[in-house]
C-alpha cells in the first residue's frame, strides 16, 4: 500500500495524494501528521491560498479515521486533499471565467457561454419540427394521398399516421369543440359552408377544422406563420380530406404562394374566411376583389388583424361583416392571458436553457399578453420593467409592482427583451445597437414586425443559425444578440400550446362562423362586430365540467333585482372583466 501512489492531474500538473514520494509511511503520531500535513500543504501552496484554506478547514474531518490504523489515515488524507483539489478548481475556473470577461470580446465564430446540448434541441424537436433531412422544397414535389387526391401542398404525407395520433390527443383536452359536435353535428349548421382559412396549423387547430367539417363545411387552408406549422399534422389533414398548404420552415415566397392556393380562385369561390393576423384578407383584397361579392363574413382573431379590419371599416372599404373573436372574453382571458402567462416560460426555456432568477427582463407592453408575461417571469425571480404608451396601463403595470419606464433607458443593461404591442418597429436598430452582449430578444405579439429586422440584415452584421429558431446576430466588435424565431411568435415557434386553451379559441371561432354564415340578410351590416355576450358565456359554461366546476342558480326574486334573465347574459356589454 505505502508504494502505491495515488495521482490527481489538475490542469496539466501531476500531484502525489499518498506513495513513498510524500509520505513514505502512515502517519502513526502526531508528528508524522503534522509531516504528512506539511507536504500537502506544499502542494497547497503551490495551487494557491484556495486549497490551503480548504485544507486546514477539512481537518476535523480526520476524526473518524484515527482509530483505523495506518490504511484508514491514508484514505483520510487522500480524501481531504482530493476535496479540496476540487473545490480549489471550482474556485479557480470561477476566477478565470470572471478575468475571461474583463478582457475585451473579438470577433470569434463561437456561441454564448451556454450549453446547447442535443437534450434540449430533441425537446423542441416535436411533431411539427424542421429535423427532416429531406430538403426538397413541397412545391417541387408530387404527392397523393391513399386516395389518389392531390390537391394540397405538405412536407411529407407519408407522416399522417403520425400526425393522426396527435390531433386525437389534442381532442381530448378540447371538451367544447368534442360537445359542439355532438351538439349540432346532425343539424349540420355550415352545410354548404365554404371555409378559407389562414391560421397556425398545429394539433389543436386541426381539432376545429375537422369540427368545421363535421359541421358540414368544406374547408381549404394555409398557414399564418411559417415557423408553427406541425407537419405530421398538416399531412393528417391532407389524408383526411382537408386542402391544406403549409409545411414548417417556409420562405417568405412560399407564405403568400401558400395562401394563394389556398383561396383557390380557380377551381372553387369561398363564402366564409377564417384569418389571424390578416394576411388572408389582405391577399383576398389585393388579388381577388371580385371574391367578396360571395362572402358572407369575415372572423379575425389577433390583435392585427382586427386592427386592419378596423382600418378598412374606417375608411369605408370593408366590404363584408366582420367578427372580432380577438375581443371576446374568452378569447382575452384565457387565450392571451392564461396562456401567454405558461408559454413565454416554455418558448425561453427551450431555445436558450435560461435560468430566469435574478435576471432583467424588459417587457413591451403591458396589455393581457404583456400581463401574463410580467407575472410569469415576476413569479421566477426575474427583475421586469415594462415599456408603455397607454398611461391606463401603465398605472395597472405601477400597481402590480413593475417599474415602467422607456426603452432607451435599461436597454444596454437587461438581458432580455419581450415585444407584446401588435406595433410595428418597438424595437429598432438604435436599441438593438445598445444592448448588452448575449441580450437574447423575441416576440409575443403578432407578426415579426414589432422589432426591425430589416435594419439587421446589413453586410458589417453576421448571422450564425445555432439551433433551431436560435439566432445570433454578431456586430464586428464581436458583440451578439440573441434572436428567437427570427421576431415571429415566440409561443407558437418555440413551444407547444396547451389545447384546453385553444378549445377556448377554437369553440369561439367556430361559433363566431355560424353566426355570420347563418345571420339573416340585414342583421350585420359591413362592420366590426363583437361575439354577442350569450356566445361568450356559452363557450365558457362548455369548460367548466373539466374543473368539476358547479354554477350557482339564481332566484326569480334575484333575477327580478338585477334585472337579467336566469339564463344570463349575466353582464351588459361595457362590463370589465
Amino acid at each position: 500500500m505505502a508504494e502505491e501512489k495515488q495521482l490527481m492531474v489538475v490542469s496539466g500538473e501531476t500531484l502525489h495524494l499518498s506513495g513513498s514520494g510524500h509520505c513514505p509511511q502512515a502517519a502513526e503520531t502526531e508528528d508524522e501528521r503534522d509531516g504528512c500535513i506539511g507536504a500537502a500543504e506544499e502542494q497547497a501552496i503551490k495551487r494557491g491560498p484556495n486549497l490551503l484554506q480548504m485544507l486546514k478547514a477539512a481537518e476535523s474531518r480526520w476524526a473518524p479515521h484515527q482509530g483505523q490504523g495506518r490504511e484508514g489515515e491514508e484514505a483520510g488524507m487522500a480524501e481531504v486533499v482530493t476535496e479540496a483539489l476540487k473545490t480549489d478548481m471550482q474556485i479557480q475556473l470561477t476566477e478565470e471565467k470572471q478575468e475571461f470577461n474583463k478582457r475585451p470580446i473579438k470577433a470569434v465564430p463561437c456561441s454564448l457561454a451556454r450549453s446547447i446540448s442535443q437534450s434540449s434541441i430533441d425537446s423542441h424537436s416535436s411533431v411539427g419540427s424542421a429535423s427532416s433531412t429531406d430538403e426538397t422544397s413541397p412545391r417541387n414535389k408530387v404527392q397523393k394521398t391513399s386516395k389518389g387526391v392531390s390537391d394540397f401542398c405538405i412536407k411529407n404525407i407519408k407522416q399522417a399516421d403520425f400526425g393522426r395520433r396527435e390531433i386525437c390527443i389534442a381532442e381530448q383536452e378540447m371538451p367544447a369543440l368534442m360537445v359542439l359536435r355532438k351538439k349540432v353535428g346532425g343539424e349540420k349548421p355550415l352545410a354548404g359552408a365554404k371555409v378559407i382559412g389562414c391560421t397556425h396549423i398545429t394539433a389543436q387547430t386541426a381539432v376545429l377544422m375537422e369540427t368545421l367539417l363535421v359541421l358540414g363545411a368544406q374547408c381549404r387552408w394555409a398557414a399564418c406563420n411559417i415557423f408553427s406549422t406541425q407537419n405530421a399534422v398538416a399531412a393528417a389533414l391532407a389524408e383526411g380530406g382537408t386542402a391544406v398548404f403549409a409545411w414548417k420552415g417556409e420562405s417568405e415566397d412560399d407564405f403568400w404562394w401558400c395562401i394563394d392556393r389556398c383561396i383557390g380562385a380557380e377551381i372553387w369561390e369561398p363564402n366564409v374566411v377564417l384569418d389571424d393576423g390578416g394576411d388572408l384578407t389582405h391577399l383576398l383584397y389585393k388579388k381577388y376583389p371580385t371574391l367578396f361579392k360571395n362572402i358572407r363574413g369575415i372572423v379575425e382573431e389577433s390583435v392585427t388583424g382586427v386592427y386592419r379590419l378596423y382600418q378598412l371599416s374606417k375608411a369605408g372599404n370593408l366590404c363584408v361583416p366582420a367578427m372580432n373573436v380577438n375581443d371576446s372574453v374568452t378569447k382575452q382571458k384565457f387565450d392571451t392571458l392564461y396562456c401567454c402567462k405558461e408559454l413565454i416560460l416554455d418558448g425561453l426555456k427551450r431555445t436558450t436553457d435560461m435560468m430566469f432568477g435574478g435576471k432583467q427582463v424588459l417587457v413591451c407592453g403591458y396589455g393581457e399578453v404583456g400581463k401574463g408575461c410580467c407575472a410569469a417571469l415576476k413569479a421566477l425571480g426575474a427583475i421586469v420593467y415594462v415599456t408603455e404608451v397607454d398611461p391606463i396601463c401603465a398605472l395597472q403595470a405601477c400597481m402590480d409592482g413593475f417599474r415602467v419606464i422607456q426603452l432607451s433607458e435599461v436597454v444596454q443593461h437587461v438581458d432580455v427583451v419581450i415585444t407584446c404591442t401588435g406595433n410595428k418597429h418597438v424595437v429598432a436598430r438604435e436599441h438593438l445597437d445598445r444592448m448588452k452582449n448575449g441580450c437574447i430578444v423575441c416576440n409575443m405579439g403578432h407578426s415579426n414586425t414589432e422589432i426591425d429586422l430589416a435594419s439587421l440584415r446589413t453586410e458589417e452584421l453576421r448571422w450564425e443559425h445555432v439551433r433551431p429558431q436560435v439566432d445570433h446576430i454578431v456586430w464586428p466588435d464581436g458583440r451578439r444578440i440573441v434572436l428567437l424565431a427570427e421576431g415571429r411568435l415566440l409561443n407558437l415557434s418555440c413551444s407547444t400550446v396547451p389545447p384546453f386553451v385553444l378549445s377556448i379559441t377554437a369553440t369561439t371561432q367556430a361559433l363566431a362562423l355560424i353566426e355570420l354564415y347563418n345571420a339573416p340578410e340585414g342583421r350585420y351590416k359591413r362592420d366590426v362586430y363583437l361575439l354577442p355576450k350569450k356566445m361568450d358565456e356559452y363557450v365558457a359554461s362548455l369548460h367548466l365540467s373539466g374543473f368539476e366546476a358547479h354554477l350557482t342558480e339564481l332566484t326569480d326574486e334575484q333575477t327580478k333585482y338585477l334585472g337579467i334573465s336566469k339564463h344570463g347574459p349575466f353582464k351588459p356589454n361595457y362590463y370589465r372583466y
